[in-house]
């Protein structure tokens, strides 16, 4: 039977089932054996403060186990389930490109609705938020690698819908739990509403906005919860929205909320807005490489953003992230299919030769295996003027 308790009732013994409340980082793993007091105080350490038990799986303890081993039995986010994929990428990118597809249709009609000041049904959205979630549990890089596929006339459309899957992988990472992390991934699908009604020409300017031209743009928070309050969304998800651009300092907007005023939901969507916004591609901009964007987001904490989650997000998505393009020591161009344990040796699908400026047939090589071949460094597409989209569509994706 599962039984709710707060962490003062936790006894050696039990079996936990499923973290419910925690404050701070969410780095506890869901589910775990209470074999010592070390695990118990691991948990109060991490700001544990209820949970739920299996007391169908409650157990004897063995006195006799070392704390050091007993402490292991609830890992920390970098060890759990996130880290096991139920299917191939392969498989998982036949769903995921349909679904990403379907997102972007989505995505087109909500904001098509908030134009017109149209009321849409919630359930639509809500439920393909799930269904990212649901791929993400099956093998997280399938949709993380479409993250890095991008059109340039459909920032609008695909930011939202990366923001939304960059927090279902963020979430699941950090061990929430699966409601939590449905609706973080839901709340970043439908953050960027209100840009709908900012005018193009201040919306796709290619250089700095003038202080009255900032001051129209931020107005699309305001102009996305004013819409989102008159549907049936639930309040906390409203507020997290709400908080995209607030800041730590203080001086963000819209409400110039600060330090703990802004939720750890609200927090996080800030970290994978931004990081989105850095490496995407604009019909005037060329996207940053993803470590160019971890540097920005790691000067900007803490002052601004939340230290602990920004180190935690640059850990769950990896030194070389799903999708991201680097030069390999023999010169040739790859792409990042997949993390391996060691954060700098991760799978690659070799696809372009730089010194003879021509594309290769694809082929997958295991950094972590070949010794003999290493990552030179991270680079974009525009550096060498080649059509990444193409060449995934031809060899990555299937069907």
């Amino acid at each position: 039977m599962i039984k709710k308790i707060t962490i003062d009732q936790l006894e050696l013994g039990m079996f936990v089932h499923q973290i419910l409340e925690q404050k701070g980082a969410l780095t506890v793993k869901s589910q775990g054996r209470v074999t010592s007091n070390d695990v118990i105080k691991t948990l109060k350490k991490r700001g544990v403060k209820t949970l739920a038990i299996d007391t169908d799986k409650a157990f004897i303890v063995d006195q006799k186990v070392p704390s050091s081993k007993a402490s292991e039995e609830l890992p920390s986010a970098s060890d759990n389930k996130y880290k096991s994929k139920k299917v191939s990428l392969e498989n998982e990118l036949v769903k995921a490109v349909k679904l990403h597809e379907q997102g972007k249709a989505i995505q087109k009609l909500l904001l098509e609705n908030v134009q017109k000041e149209t009321p849409f049904d919630a359930s639509i959205p809500k439920a393909f938020s799930n269904k990212l979630v649901e791929s993400v549990d099956r093998n997280p890089d399938a949709l993380l690698c479409l993250t890095k596929i991008r059109e340039k006339d459909d920032y609008l459309l695909e930011h939202s819908l990366n923001v939304a899957i960059l927090l279902a992988n963020f979430g699941s990472y950090l061990g929430m739990s699966e409601e939590e992390v449905q609706d973080l991934s839901y709340a970043g699908f439908l953050h960027d509403l209100g840009k709908i009604k900012i005018p193009d020409d201040i919306l796709h300017k290619p250089g700095r906005l003038t202080d009255s031209e900032m001051e129209i743009m931020k107005g699309h928070v305001k102009h996305g919860v004013d819409y989102l309050n008159e549907t049936d969304i639930a309040p906390l998800l409203i507020q997290t929205i709400s908080e995209h651009h607030e800041r730590l300092d203080g001086l963000g907007y819209p409400a110039g909320k600060k330090g703990k005023d802004i939720s750890q939901a609200g927090r996080m969507l800030a970290i994978a807005d931004m990081y989105d916004a850095l490496t995407a591609d604009r019909v005037y901009k060329a996207g940053m490489s993803s470590q160019k964007a971890f540097s920005i987001l790691i000067s900007d904490a803490p002052s601004r953003l939340d230290q602990s989650l920004v180190m935690q997000f640059i850990k769950c998505l990896g030194v070389y992230p799903v999708g991201s393009l680097v030069l390999l020591s023999n010169e040739k161009l790859a792409m990042v299919v997949e993390q391996k344990d060691s954060p700098l040796t991760p799978l690659v699908k070799v696809f372009y030769s730089v010194r003879n400026s021509h594309y290769l047939t694809p082929k997958d090589i295991d950094l972590s295996v070949d010794k003999a071949i290493s990552i030179a460094k991270a680079v974009v597409a525009s550096d060498y003027k080649i059509d990444v989209n193409a060449f995934f569509e031809r060899s990555v994706s299937i069907g």
